[in-house]
């Protein structure tokens, strides 16, 4: 089997249509069908099926996705040991982060010194950061851009899928009411559900993670939340929480730095409300010397943020 093929199959998996392969690969789509087309002739159980106007993987495709991502992550040792033989490595690493994430840590990351074995005098840079705050279903498909990406999910949501990806856990966060500091309720170290009730709202956009941490205390207080905000960037709801025209649920360590300027952060007892934040990878970045030093950083950032 030609490895480029597999590589397009599971791309074709990744990415969710035969167009958004050939647009991330440079070629045209008909090229892609091509080699699909070649790759099936090889076969002997149908690998792709129409799911109404796009191409999709059957279940055989899916197992082979899966085997190519293996090659690849063999494929991805063998540059590595031969770039750590020639102690050279011209490849930058690139992370991508949610943007409260990004906030938190990109620059202690930068701040954490070079990569070891990275040449500080080469003109190509060590490290490429990306904001990409997206809903949970496509954090997977930026490893398919990204080496490191920085992801969080509820604890009820669908895991990970750990058949095609390389999870590291970073850190379980607590999260928090923001509100005004005149808010009634900001003179109380802990809130329970039941007095959020006839507040207002700021959510994120809907099929966003933390946009069913209010669904989940409605159902907690017994009453809807009256939802008058949606904005997704924390820094932005800060500046309506500052107004004191409506209250947030915010993350307790990412959203620290917001938590100046007459916004606070209060518990809420009573609820189990966290978020995991997870770092994923493709095996075959986790291949590289180079992305797990980026990775090693980023848990040291993580766990001095925890304290």
């Amino acid at each position: 089997m030609d490895p480029a093929r597999l590589r397009l199959l599971r791309e074709l998996g990744d990415r969710g249509s035969v167009a958004a392969v050939a647009a991330a690969m440079h070629v045209s789509a008909s090229a892609v069908s091509q080699q699909l087309a070649a790759l099936q002739a090889t076969m002997p159980v149908p690998l792709t099926e129409k799911h109404g106007r796009r191409l999709v993987l059957t279940e055989a495709g899916e197992a082979l996705a899966v085997a190519a991502a293996r090659v690849e992550e063999a494929l991805a040792e063998a540059r590595d040991a031969v770039d750590s033989f020639l102690q050279h490595e011209q490849r930058p690493v690139s992370v991508s982060a949610f943007h409260s994430a990004g906030l938190a840590f990109f620059g202690p990351l930068l701040a954490s010194g070079p990569i070891p074995g990275a040449d500080a005098t080469g003109p190509v840079p060590r490290l490429i950061l990306a904001d990409a705050d997206v809903a949970q279903d496509r954090f997977a498909g930026l490893t398919a851009d990204y080496d490191l990406v920085i992801a969080h999910r509820l604890p009820h949501e669908p895991a990970w899928p750990l058949d095609r990806l390389v999870v590291t856990p970073l850190l379980v966060e607590p999260l928090d009411i923001a509100m005004h500091e005149a808010h009634p309720l900001a003179a109380r170290s802990e809130l329970r559900p039941e007095d959020l009730r006839d507040e207002r709202w700021i959510s994120t956009h809907e099929g966003f993670p933390l946009a069913g941490v209010l669904h989940h205390l409605g159902a907690l207080s017994g009453r809807a939340p009256r939802i008058d905000h949606r904005i997704n960037e924390f820094s932005v709801a800060a500046q309506v929480v500052r107004t004191g025209a409506a209250i947030a649920v915010m993350p307790r360590t990412t959203a620290a730095p917001l938590a100046v300027d007459g916004m606070v952060l209060r518990p809420v007892a009573g609820a189990v409300l966290v978020r995991h934040v997870d770092v994923l990878a493709r095996p075959e970045a986790m291949a590289r010397s180079a992305v797990r030093s980026v990775l090693a950083s980023l848990q040291r950032v993580a766990a001095d943020a925890t304290h």
